[in-house]
């Protein structure tokens, strides 16, 4: 069994919630403690609204000690995603089924 992973190998997993099974991202950075050369948490950079236009979301940062698992593909933590954050996305279309004489 691999015991050691590199930033680069981290970038392409994807990090899942085992909270509730929601697809949080894919680690972006990592912090680490310069003085014990410890892995303190990964980083998720947050979603962009509007191709940036509007701003993004805040960043994720993931404990060391909530991450349970990392496989082949995935990072599985122990962490959940409040409401907030994973809420639906606002269509941006509205008129898309409508009638142009509706209005």
């Amino acid at each position: 069994m691999k015991m050691n992973c590199r930033l680069s190998e981290l970038r392409h997993k994807e990090v899942i919630s085992s909270a509730d099974g929601s697809r949080i991202g894919y680690v972006d950075d990592i912090i680490v403690d310069t003085k014990t050369a410890c892995v303190v948490a990964f980083v998720i950079f947050g979603r962009f609204f509007f191709f940036g236009i509007f701003g993004k979301r805040e960043d994720y940062i993931i404990p060391w000690e909530k991450i349970t698992l990392i496989g082949e593909d995935a990072i599985i933590v122990s962490c959940k995603i409040s409401d907030k954050e994973k809420r639906p996305k606002k269509r941006l279309f509205f008129w898309k089924n409508r009638n142009f004489f509706d209005f």
